[in-house]
C-alpha cells in the first residue's frame, strides 16, 4: 500500500471522526437547550407588571409573561436582586451584621457583636433582613445557572456544526488530493496500454 493510499485513508478516518463528533455535539446541544427550557417552564415563574420599577428596568418586554428562556431567567434574577436591595435598605449581604441590634432594632445593618444584639431567652436574634439574602442568592444562582446552561448549549451547537463542516472538508480534501493518481503515473499507465503503431 503506497503512502498516498495511507494518507487518503487517514483523511477519511479523520473526517469521519470529526463528522461523528459534530453530530454528537449537535445532538447534545439541542438536548441541553430543550432540557433547560423545559426545566425553567416547570417552575411556573411569571414576571410582574411593568408598573414595578424593577420589571420596567430589566424585563419590560416580558411583563406579565412566564419565564421560559435563559435570557428571561437572567432578567428575573436581576429583578430579584433589585427587590432584595429595596427590602434591605440598599445593603448587600456582606454589609449587614448577623444579629439584630438591641440599640436600634429597626436598623437593617444590624450588628456582629453578640453583646450588642437583641436577645430572646438569652440568645441573640438573627438579622432577618440579612436572611433575605440567603434565599435570594439561592434562587438567583439557579436562574443565572439556567442562563449559563442555555448559552453553553448554544455553544455546543456551534462547535458541533464547526466539527461537522470540518469533517466534511477533510473527506473532500482527502478525495481531491489523494484520491487521484499522480499525473506521471497516469501517463505511464496510458503509454503502456496503447499498442505501438507499425
Amino acid at each position: 500500500m503506497g503512502n498516498r493510499r495511507i494518507w487518503e485513508i487517514g483523511g477519511f478516518v479523520a473526517g469521519g471522526v470529526m463528522i461523528l463528533f459534530g453530530i454528537v455535539a449537535i445532538f447534545m446541544g439541542v438536548n441541553g437547550f430543550s432540557t433547560v427550557r423545559d426545566s425553567i417552564k416547570q417552575e411556573q415563574i411569571f414576571f410582574g407588571q411593568s408598573s414595578d420599577p424593577a420589571v420596567a428596568k430589566y424585563a419590560d418586554q416580558w411583563a406579565g409573561q412566564q419565564v421560559k428562556t435563559g435570557d428571561q431567567a437572567r432578567a428575573f434574577a436581576k429583578i430579584m436582586r433589585m427587590h432584595t436591595l429595596e427590602a434591605t435598605g440598599g445593603l448587600a449581604y456582606a454589609q449587614m451584621g448577623r444579629y439584630q441590634s438591641a440599640a436600634n432594632p429597626n436598623d437593617q445593618k444590624g450588628t456582629n457583636d453578640e453583646n450588642a444584639a437583641a436577645k430572646v431567652n438569652g440568645q441573640p436574634v438573627a438579622n432577618g433582613a440579612r436572611d433575605i439574602w440567603v434565599t435570594e442568592t439561592a434562587l438567583t444562582t439557579a436562574l443565572n445557572a439556567s442562563y449559563m446552561a442555555e448559552r453553553l448549549a448554544v455553544f455546543g451547537l456551534v462547535v458541533g456544526v464547526a466539527l461537522l463542516l470540518s469533517g466534511i472538508g477533510f473527506v473532500i480534501l482527502a478525495l481531491a488530493v489523494f484520491g487521484r493518481a499522480p499525473e506521471k503515473e497516469a501517463s505511464k499507465v496510458i503509454a503502456t496500454s496503447v499498442p505501438a503503431a507499425g
